[in-house]
């Protein structure tokens, strides 16, 4: 492997964070990089995130703290779109970061990126959720999630965030990103970036 990457992580909550930091191991393991990922933000929801980015840029700017090889930020589309959420976290970077930065924005929410891979997911928890067409009333998917976990026999702990590190191990990248198009577009991001000198 080739020096450590260095990857800082912008997110809205823990749900992304845990998800998104082992996903970021394992594609650099997959691209035999070592990768080091820094979390920067990972709490107080969507319009947190992105103000916490422009503050941070700041810091990188002054040289208070270190440019990263890669920077990811992750929010979720909330029903908007993919498209407009990209866009929201591209009006926000400086021109420095902007050939660094890959996007994870999960349409509508990042639930829907644990539930991506059915196969993975049943053979991780234990049960296949029917999912159905996307729909995007607050905290539909968060809930879907949480009772999936119940109904496979599990206590009702971190409402399904505590098998993140396993779903990222075991899911299969052409499956997940075929049900979800927003994490084929990180997927594809992420690796194009990873593979770059």
């Amino acid at each position: 492997m080739n020096r450590c990457t260095v990857i800082d992580l912008f997110v809205e909550d823990v749900g992304h964070e845990a998800l998104l930091r082992p996903l970021l191991e394992r594609l650099g393991r997959e691209q035999q990089k070592e990768v080091s990922v820094q979390v920067r933000a990972a709490r107080g929801g969507h319009g947190r995130a992105l103000a916490e980015l422009v503050l941070y840029q700041a810091s990188v700017s002054t040289g208070a703290v270190s440019m990263p090889d890669l920077l990811v930020v992750a929010i979720d589309a909330n029903c908007s779109s993919f498209t407009k959420a990209r866009a929201a976290i591209e009006d926000r970077l400086q021109e420095s970061l902007r050939g660094r930065t890959i996007h994870a924005c999960p349409d509508p929410h990042i639930e829907r990126w644990y539930l991506a891979d059915l196969n993975t997911f049943h053979q991780v928890v234990g049960l296949r959720p029917k999912i159905g067409k996307q729909k995007c009333k607050r905290d539909i998917y968060k809930d879907l999630l949480a009772r999936a976990v119940v109904a496979a026999g599990h206590p009702p702990t971190l409402g399904g965030l505590e098998f993140a590190e396993e779903l990222a191990a075991k899911m299969d990248f052409y499956r997940a990103g075929k049900a979800e198009k927003s994490f084929k577009h990180f997927l594809g991001e992420a690796i194009a970036r990873l593979q770059s000198p």
